[in-house]
């Protein structure tokens, strides 16, 4: 019998520190390093990841076939230095900033690499083999090798790589072959990561409160229409074949050390830069729509390009960029491609399972195994699971009451009728999620038909901002019974409305409504979900891919006649999802919640 191939694939030192392991092909184990070192978007070594992956596999790195790092850092570092030449005497202070970390640490990573997975273990440095993909590469391939298509048109669009920004690739079997590429400074992920600084968030961790933001825009407003205006003449220039042209002089990521030049900005909306945590006036929401509604015209032309460039029926995508349900949403509604595929980790995280793909199917000319009836992504539910023992230790050591059921049908009916009644739960059972949602393993759950939950959990719970909206999960077979929804959303990266029916009447003045009067409305019979604009990010549950969820979700049809929950994840504002039973105990003490789940252990601060 051959001996398999087992590659590790490694994303690290920008942010979303991740790494995957793979079979032959056959994705075995993923994670993000913050779920271990509780460091939201750590861009630190793998180190626990790595070691979790090899666990998972059971085997130790001289067993491994490579070790595969998801960019080329010389070919990042030509384009510093381009950049800085290009922009000369500007970005002298980034320069010396930037420089010594590079010839420091970047430089010489494959040194790096080795010292570090030394640490995880000894092994023979001369035998392990380290390979290097284009960073737009691994995206493509983490697209492409784990969709249900044997041919597709490829779109990966992000911040930046090396050069690219943004790329039309073609794949077919277990070839993918590059079409076309957009270079920075031109970048789609910038363009939106400068308006997240500028509306007050994080750049690399805000883009999607942004789009969360932008329903509450007046989208017939005469100052919407004029942002809209301005954007795109001074801004950006968006160019039918998907390309565009970001104006530097307003931008300050070539050679200083943020995103954008505040005064201008300022000067041309007429609005003040938003500091983090600082209240939204209309203005600025309406500023988030034109934003976003320019970043899903430039998406959908992208989208075409991809389509009359390869002629393929099927889109797959991957990138920070296609983290944007929204764009997504519209994009599949609107036709062009019989269906669209994306990466559950689309972000930098998933560049390890894709840079491992890569070299298993371009490098090692590995074939691609049979797909039948959906992904190969194993719900991307490929990080750790924990033992009874090990939450039974963990328990003791909290001194909370709980009880443990033998049936799981017990635990879910119990489970359902407390939902029912307007508890919220902390919900921990299976291996984690990859990525950055929560899909019914890390999972905070509570009712959608209560008026009360939005602010409940936004408030009380996540501690996070109140104009923030919650995603359902619902039965698949359901799904179409809430939303106008024409395929599966398994991984919560779709909007789309709610059916007509389900929505109750609004004010003929509710589009001119500040956001704060927007969100005391209303809006349908399933409040706690539904969002300004009448959209939800969905996640349907299939009942054999995700067994266990639909039976709880199911349980509480059978006593609401609502197949449908808030789903959303495990953790408070600006902490990673919880990995492990200690970190679950913890941030349920730490919150609100009523009750916690850990496998089938049913938790509570109070006995009952």
């Amino acid at each position: 019998m051959a001996k398999q191939k087992v590659i590790v694939g490694i994303s690290a030192f920008y942010h979303d520190s991740a790494a995957a392991i793979i079979a032959d092909g056959e994705i075995i184990a993923a994670a993000q390093e913050e779920r271990f070192t509780r460091e939201k978007n750590t861009a630190t070594f793998p180190k626990h990841a790595i070691r979790y992956c090899l666990d998972e596999a059971g085997v130790t790195i001289d067993e491994l076939e490579a070790v595969v790092f998801y960019d080329k850092p010389l070919l990042k570092f030509e384009r510093l230095l381009e950049t800085y030449y290009a922009f000369a005497p500007r970005g002298l202070r980034q320069f010396l900033v930037s420089m010594p970390v590079w010839l420091r640490e970047k430089m010489f990573l494959k040194r790096i690499i080795r010292q570090e997975l030394n640490e995880i273990e000894l092994y023979d440095k001369k035998r392990l083999k380290l390979l290097f993909p284009e960073h737009h590469l691994s995206h493509a391939a983490s697209a492409f090798y784990p969709s249900p298509y044997r041919e597709a048109a490829i779109l990966t669009i992000d911040g930046v790589g090396e050069w690219a920004t943004a790329s039309v690739w073609h794949g077919k079997n277990s070839s993918i072959k590059k079409i076309k590429e957009l270079h920075f400074p031109n970048s789609v992920g910038l363009l939106y990561s400068a308006f997240t600084m500028f509306l007050g968030f994080r750049v690399n961790d805000g883009e999607y409160k942004l789009m969360g933001l932008a329903p509450y825009g007046n989208p017939e407003a005469e100052q919407t229409k004029l942002f809209i205006k301005i954007i795109k003449k001074e801004i950006v220039h968006v160019c039918g074949d998907g390309s565009i042209r970001l104006n530097q002089f307003y931008f300050n990521y070539t050679t200083g050390l943020s995103m954008i030049h505040q005064k201008r900005w300022e000067s041309l909306f007429g609005i003040r830069q938003l500091q983090p945590g600082s209240k939204f006036t209309q203005s600025h929401c309406n500023l988030a729509f034109a934003v976003q509604s320019i970043t899903e015209e430039i998406i959908r032309n992208m989208a075409e390009e991809a389509k009359r460039s390869t002629k393929a029926e099927h889109l797959c995508m991957a990138g920070g960029v296609a983290l944007n349900c929204v764009a997504n949403g519209k994009l599949l509604r609107s036709g062009m491609f019989k269906d669209i595929w994306i990466q559950p980790a689309a972000g930098d995280a998933g560049g390890a399972v894709g840079a491992a793909l890569a070299v298993y199917h371009l490098y090692y000319s590995g074939e691609r195994t049979a797909i039948s009836g959906g992904d190969s992504m194993k719900s991307s539910l490929l990080g750790p699971y924990y033992s009874d023992k090990e939450i039974q230790r963990a328990l003791k050591r909290s001194k909370l009451a709980w009880r443990f059921f033998n049936s799981y049908d017990e635990l879910c009916n119990a489970v359902a009728d407390r939902l029912s009644k307007g508890e919220v739960a902390g919900w921990f059972r299976g291996r984690m999620e990859y990525g950055p949602r929560a899909l019914g393993n890390r999972s905070i759950l509570a009712d959608a038909r209560n008026t009360d939950m939005q602010k409940r959990l936004n408030m009380k719970i996540k501690n996070r901002e109140s104009f923030r909206p919650f995603a359902p999960a619902v039965l698949e077979e359901d799904a179409r019974s809430y939303f106008d929804l024409r395929k599966p959303s398994p991984y919560m990266l779709l909007v789309a409305d709610l059916l007509y029916e389900r929505l109750n009447k609004m004010p003929a003045n509710y589009s001119e409504m500040d956001m704060m009067e927007k969100l005391r409305k209303q809006k349908s019979d399933l409040p706690a979900i539904t969002h300004v604009d009448f959209s939800a990010r969905i996640q349907t549950v299939h009942k054999k891919s995700h067994t266990d969820f639909w039976k709880l979700l199911n349980a509480f049809k059978e006593r609401t006649g609502y197949g449908i929950l808030v789903n959303t994840s495990f953790n408070v504002k600006d902490q990673p999802i919880v990995c492990s039973p200690e970190d679950a105990i913890q941030c349920f003490l730490d919150t609100e919640m009523d009750f916690l789940v850990l496998e089938n252990y049913l938790v509570m601060k109070n006995p009952d």
